[in-house]
């Protein structure tokens, strides 16, 4: 059974909502971070990535970066202003980015199921990672951008948003990267009604946010120690979801860009591939099927197809292409052996296409580089569900959710 919650969301006001909303802390640079919000004083990335507004070069852990978010926040909540909802609800969330709509219900889900493993993950955080959003929450005693969850698609539940969205929205924009967003908030009976029809949702998935979610528990660890009338319904036992029905959900490719050969010449790498793999010659990198891999080397594509996993007992991250990359050329041949740490790889998100990979071999950054078969939500879900970890990298969500349209103070 999974829960979710409604919940007094604190949101700006419809027609601030566009200035105030930012991109995941994540996914920018301090530095895009910065050109981002230039200019504009609403943006939540003052906020969420607060050292955008201290000199260059400042640590972006150091105290006075915490202490300026919490500042920057109580300002947007007199400036926006932030408010919270008259009584607890449930929203309902649309993207669209081109053709591509998908439609998810934003809420709290809980951390004692987090803990159980109805939520599941599929990726392995970072401590650092984890100490930062950790940290940020308490010291705005809030939640300030959601975790990207998916489920097994429930007939009832798509009803119940279905009926929710024909009503006019409270929110409805178009951000600068073209994707727009939609939200309606729901009556506390609409409400009531979907979070009872979750209830027969068996699990429930993190697509993207695994640090978020990671650095709740760890908020409610800390809440948990210092309230000795805990009673487990507090506010920071749950934390900010939006739940995509996995039919809707999109994963895009991650790329890989390798630095160097390992002294071969694009020539001499290619006809290495070519002696242990099936390879020939290709118009684009884009490949057509999981198995393929595009390889641009030298200015030109091959594609490259990658053996079968083979044996009894296959585990569900074998049969991932990234991992068979990474088994088959990546560690053998280019001494590649951990892509977390490895700084000759790097990665490059399917949003930006395969001329990104090109651009960066063209213009020496990288030696190569290997464009990927998107991982299906199936496979996602199998790992998930064997308590297996993704291979690092290997799914792009997009579109994503933006930070501050709906925040779950704790």
């Amino acid at each position: 059974m999974a829960t979710m919650r409604p919940f007094r969301a604190l949101r700006p006001p419809a027609g601030r909502a566009a200035a105030v909303s930012a991109v995941p802390y994540d996914v920018v640079s301090t530095a895009e971070a910065r050109a981002l919000a230039a200019g504009n004083p609403l943006s939540f990335l003052h906020v969420s990535r607060p050292e955008i507004d201290l000199p260059d070069g400042t640590d972006p852990h150091a105290d006075a970066v915490y202490e300026l978010a919490a500042k920057n926040f109580e300002r947007l909540k007199r400036d926006a202003p932030l408010a919270p909802d008259p009584t607890p609800t449930l929203s309902i969330y649309r993207l669209r980015m081109g053709d591509h709509i998908q439609t998810g219900v934003a809420g709290c889900s809980s951390l004692a199921e987090y803990d159980a493993d109805v939520v599941r993950k599929h990726e392995r955080t970072r401590r650092d990672k984890e100490d930062d959003r950790t940290r940020h929450m308490l010291r705005l005693s809030a939640q300030t951008g959601p975790v990207f969850l998916t489920y097994r698609d429930r007939a009832e539940v798509d009803a119940l948003v279905a009926k929710a969205v024909a009503a006019a929205p409270l929110v409805d924009f178009t951000a600068a990267d073209g994707i727009a967003h939609t939200l309606w908030r729901l009556s506390p009976d609409d409400s009531a009604r979907i979070a009872k029809a979750f209830e027969s949702v068996p699990l429930l998935y993190i697509a993207d946010g695994h640090h978020r979610a990671a650095s709740a528990a760890r908020a409610r660890d800390e809440r948990r120690q210092s309230n000795p009338g805990h009673t487990g319904s507090e506010a920071y036992n749950f934390f900010l979801t939006v739940a995509f029905p996995a039919g809707q959900v999109r994963i895009l490719p991650y790329n890989r860009i390798v630095k160097d050969l390992s002294g071969r010449s694009p020539d001499a790498f290619r006809a290495e591939l070519t002696r242990l793999f099936p390879l020939r010659d290709a118009a684009s990198g884009q490949p057509a099927r999981k198995g393929e891999v595009g390889v641009y080397l030298g200015g030109r594509w091959s594609m490259l197809e990658l053996p079968p996993p083979g044996g009894a007992g296959v585990r569900s991250i074998e049969s991932l292409d990234a991992e068979r990359l990474q088994q088959r050329v990546l560690d053998p041949l280019l001494g590649i052996h951990d892509v977390r740490t490895d700084k000759r790889i790097d990665f490059v998100g399917g949003v930006r296409g395969t001329e990104e990979l090109e651009r960066a071999v063209d213009s020496g950054r990288a030696a190569a580089a290997f464009s990927m078969f998107p991982v299906s939500l199936a496979e996602l879900m199998a790992v998930s569900d064997a308590n297996e970890i993704m291979p690092p990298k290997s799914t792009w969500f997009e579109p994503k959710l933006r930070d501050g349209l709906v925040i779950h103070e704790i």
